[in-house]
């Protein structure tokens, strides 16, 4: 796996920054970006002070904040540089985790001994918008014979489980 430092880490990384609520940047910050996020680098990772997240350049960088975060906020983030992750590599290092009480799905980095099935990023994100549409749709399941939050739960918890297509999952459930 590749290593991440302050040289490489804003190269189609996927990471999660988590929020730091009492760090002050020193004066003599590392980088400031044409969009005004400011960094400051540490031997152990990278502090972040931005009011945008998610989408950043060729990157996908999440900030776990408390309940209070609004969008366009500014917030400080800290990630050590061992949570960045490849997003232009075909290595399998993603999982889908899907919360089915509350309709969500988020890709994940791989955990130590995980027996999660896993896809590259770009197989990830296509598998996420594909089970966010069926978490909040229900129309999909009109043809077929079980209630619809069973079948939900079946025929997700195959597709994140497995290559297969979601086509030849639906059709095995009919």
């Amino acid at each position: 796996m590749k290593t991440y430092n302050k040289t490489n880490f804003f190269k189609h990384t996927f990471c999660e920054f988590n929020q730091v609520n009492n760090f002050e940047f020193p004066t003599d910050i590392n980088y400031k970006s044409k969009s005004e996020s400011i960094y400051f680098y540490t031997t152990e990772g990278v502090y972040r002070k931005s009011n945008h997240w998610g989408r950043v350049a060729n990157c996908r960088w999440k900030i776990n904040a408390n309940e209070n975060y609004k969008n366009q906020e500014v917030i400080i983030g800290f990630a050590k540089w061992t949570d960045f992750y490849p997003i232009n590599s075909k290595e399998r290092i993603f999982f889908i985790e899907v919360n089915f009480k509350e309709k969500t799905a988020k890709i994940q980095p791989q955990k130590k001994n995980s027996t999660n099935y896993l896809f590259n990023y770009s197989e990830a994100h296509r598998r996420k918008k594909q089970i966010t549409h069926l978490l909040k749709e229900d129309r999909w399941g009109i043809y077929f014979n079980d209630d619809i939050e069973i079948l939900r739960s079946k025929v997700i918890s195959d597709y994140i489980k497995s290559n297969r297509t979601l086509l030849e999952i639906k059709l095995s459930h009919k």
